[in-house]
């Protein structure tokens, strides 16, 4: 198997938007959040495959934001790969909480969060309907509520 890298992009690197987009369907959010947060990829031979952005929140908190990965590469493990870095990332820079939020209808992200150690704390209602234009549709449901789930570090 094909060595995969995990890396911060770098400052004069242009986003992976078409990846971001995939866990977001807006460009405005992302290009918000990246300005505030830090941008990781996944390399596997010079192609970006994964990316996720840890966003600081509060104090001790961090969030991990936009975990993506290539359509064609989703399901073998790269995820998990991402969100693993992304906690031993947050654990070394000593905060003591990562969170993350995702789409009630997400049936894989929620699994996926869990299998790497996260529990649900909360819904955030009519999240994705408050804070987005247009409706979005994940596998076939409309999608409303955010659930967020948290990690202690």
């Amino acid at each position: 198997m094909e060595m995969m890298t995990i890396r911060k992009l770098r400052p004069e690197e242009p986003a992976p938007m078409t990846l971001l987009l995939l866990a977001d369907p807006s460009q405005q959010h992302i290009e918000d959040y990246m300005q505030r947060g830090q941008c990781f990829i996944a390399e596997k031979e010079k192609d970006i495959v994964g990316v996720y952005v840890l966003l600081p929140t509060r104090p001790g908190t961090i969030e991990l934001v936009n975990v993506a990965v290539s359509e064609k590469l989703q399901g073998v493990g790269i995820g998990k790969q991402l969100v693993q870095h992304a906690i031993q990332t947050s654990r070394i820079a000593g905060f003591q909480t990562i969170e993350v939020g995702t789409g009630s209808t997400g049936v894989v992200q929620l699994a996926l969060y869990q299998k790497c150690g996260f529990r649900m704390v909360g819904i955030d209602k009519d999240f994705f309907t408050r804070h987005y234009q247009d409706d979005i549709y994940d596998n076939g449901i409309l999608l409303q509520d955010m659930v967020r789930l948290a990690l202690d570090l």
